[in-house]
């Protein structure tokens, strides 16, 4: 467990890589980064030890809080340096489902134009839309109520940004889900109407059909004519 005196100095020297308006880094904040790549290198290599995906969650959990005093440092400085070890956290966030931390991250390096480190092949709305997405459709329905918010926030943030339409469709088949299962009938229809015309094989045809139905049976009846 990190002691309270370590992690502010992390979290100060977060602060102090990013604050410089010559763009040049202090000795003790880049010696400071240079151990955190190193901390974050380790890491990697043992979870690439295990096979379990599962298990590669579990592990993600414990390690991640170890990285906060650093995160906070880099996200209250604001100056959108790039920063591979708050791209990688970003990732782990959502594979945990620390959506909360997730959406802070991922809106500072959509607003400042970070892009993620070389093993991820996508950029930051590419990943945040797909791997929130991913994670909501493994969810139960219940689960994906809560993650409602979450998946119109991610909406929101990616609105505009390029990226393929099948992880588009992807996020709005899990929009469309969640919405479901919150009962909003209507907006569940349309998100999985639009999941389907991004991508034709996007597995919500008969989620689509059983929805209309759901709809036009919950219609009021027309009121019978006078005899």
């Amino acid at each position: 467990m990190k002691s309270p005196a370590k992690a502010h100095f992390e979290r100060a020297m977060a602060t102090a890589a990013v604050v410089q308006d010559d763009q040049t880094i202090p000795a003790g904040a880049a010696n400071q980064y240079e151990l955190m790549l190193l901390k974050l290198a380790e890491d990697k290599r043992r979870l690439k030890e295990i096979q379990s995906i599962e298990r590669k969650i579990e592990v993600k959990a414990t390690l991640l809080p170890e990285y906060l005093p650093w995160i906070e440092g880099v996200l209250d400085a604001g100056s959108g340096r790039q920063d591979d070890v708050l791209m990688t956290v970003f990732v782990w966030a959502i594979d945990i489902a620390d959506f909360a931390l997730a959406i802070k991250i991922g809106a500072y390096a959509i607003e400042h134009g970070l892009t993620m480190p070389d093993q991820y092949k996508r950029d930051v709305p590419c990943v945040l839309a797909e791997e929130v997405a991913h994670v909501a459709l493994k969810e139960t329905d219940d689960m994906r109520v809560g993650i409602l918010p979450v998946l119109l926030k991610v909406s929101q943030l990616t609105e505009g940004k390029d990226m393929p339409d099948e992880v588009r469709a992807k996020l709005a088949k899990a929009i469309g889900y969640a919405m479901r299962a919150a009962g909003h009938l209507t907006e569940a229809r349309d998100a999985l109407t639009r999941a389907l015309q991004l991508h034709a094989k996007a597995g919500v045809k008969r989620d689509i059909e059983l929805i209309e139905r759901s709809i036009k049976n919950s219609a009021p009846s027309a009121p019978a004519g006078d005899a």
